[in-house]
């Protein structure tokens, strides 16, 4: 009977907390914290075992158990009187945190590049006359200046609480040889120099209020996803980025998050049609001996697999807009945030696999390219045969 009693305990415990572990968003310091509870857990129950009888050890370890492992909230601040700036709130991440800022009481400035689409009118009616919208495209300064023209005079006595940059932009599925440069230079300008150029422009308000900056950047710019070069070497420099202004702001009291979701369904990003039609301007614009040499149909083949692939997108953008909200609002931010199913899996097998299958993985979970045309009937080493 006693064996049953302490087996049933030590299944319990330790699945909860192995559950808890696996949600710990891989967030080091609670994976360790959680670990030596669980240590904890096991010393004890091992204790009353060898010391007590079962009916009195039973009950005793159960309590123990229950107050080290019952879960305690974060501690959140309170968000009255403080103003957030959010960027890319046309749709996707950046328009719904926009309402849910609001909602939670924040004085919201959300960006947009139509005043006049659908996100800015869904905005203006569904939030309270906290929430002020203004147009901004991330590669034009003029635009940055207004902007912080604009918010420096509302939060003098305040500061800004909190800058999201959300915005970001690819429109580019292919190999790093086929991509045009242009698409490099584009995915640098408005995620990286864009971001940057905002973020200073800002810095003086954030610091004034010791205050938060969370960015939206992308396991691409950790993890070399086949067909995504030009969107994830920018993705690359803008975590960099963040990862140095996290240690740089310490002093001022600046807390600097970085959002790393997995793959979600977030405006034209997901249409079939839009990738359709960059698709054939991307054929449009090869020289004819690259094109000759890949092949129409390896990038109709990458196209297709990529469209399968979006078919799998997360339409719950809540994810990562409590990930946002939680940077935002917790006394102690975590540095990373990693919102969306099988994120951790993948972080897992690029940090502790080989590197054969940690790029095995990638092809399998996202887009596995064929043979290009001029490999096809060569031996696989590459070379000509005599």
């Amino acid at each position: 009977m006693e064996r049953w009693v302490y087996g049933a305990l030590w299944l319990l415990f330790a699945g909860s907390f192995l559950l808890q572990l696996a949600r710990s968003g891989l967030r080091p310091t609670r994976a360790l914290l959680l670990l030596l509870r669980l240590g904890l857990l096991g010393l004890l129950l091992c204790l009353c075992q060898a010391c007590l009888p079962w009916p009195l050890g039973a009950p005793l370890a159960t309590a123990a158990c229950l107050a080290l492992g019952c879960q305690t909230q974060p501690r959140r601040l309170p968000v009255a009187g403080k103003a957030v700036f959010i960027t890319g709130c046309d749709s996707g991440f950046g328009k719904q945190a926009a309402h849910h800022l609001d909602a939670l009481g924040f004085t919201v400035f959300a960006s947009v590049l139509d005043l006049q689409g659908a996100g800015a009118r869904e905005l203006r009616q569904s939030c309270s006359p906290r929430l002020t919208l203004l147009q901004m495209d991330l590669t034009k300064p003029d635009d940055i200046r207004r902007a912080q023209q604009l918010v420096a005079p509302q939060t003098v006595g305040t500061g800004l609480w909190g800058l999201v940059n959300n915005a970001g932009f690819d429109d580019t599925i292919a190999d790093a040889e086929l991509s045009p440069l242009c698409k490099f230079r584009t995915c640098m300008d408005i995620n990286f120099f864009g971001t940057l150029e905002l973020t200073k422009a800002l810095l003086p308000q954030l610091r004034a209020a010791r205050g938060r900056i969370v960015t939206v950047s992308s396991p691409a710019g950790d993890m070399p996803y086949p067909c995504l070069a030009a969107y994830g070497a920018s993705k690359a420099a803008l975590t960099l980025l963040m990862d140095t202004f996290r240690n740089e702001l310490k002093p001022w009291g600046v807390k600097v998050s970085v959002i790393l979701p997995g793959y979600f369904k977030t405006g034209i990003s997901c249409n079939p049609a839009y990738w359709q039609e960059k698709k054939e301007q991307l054929l449009a614009s090869l020289p004819a001996a690259l094109l000759q040499d890949y092949g129409e149909e390896y990038i109709h083949e990458i196209h297709k697999q990529f469209v399968q692939f979006m078919k799998l997108a997360n339409e719950d953008l809540s994810l990562v807009v409590n990930s946002i909200t939680d940077a935002l609002v917790s006394a102690r931010p975590a540095p990373r945030y990693y919102p969306g199913q099988g994120v951790w899996l993948m972080y897992f097998i690029h940090h502790y696999l080989p590197r054969a299958v940690r790029d095995l993985c990638l092809k399998a979970f996202f887009i596995n390219q064929t043979l290009p045309r001029a490999l096809q009937h060569q031996p696989h080493n590459g070379l000509k045969p005599q």
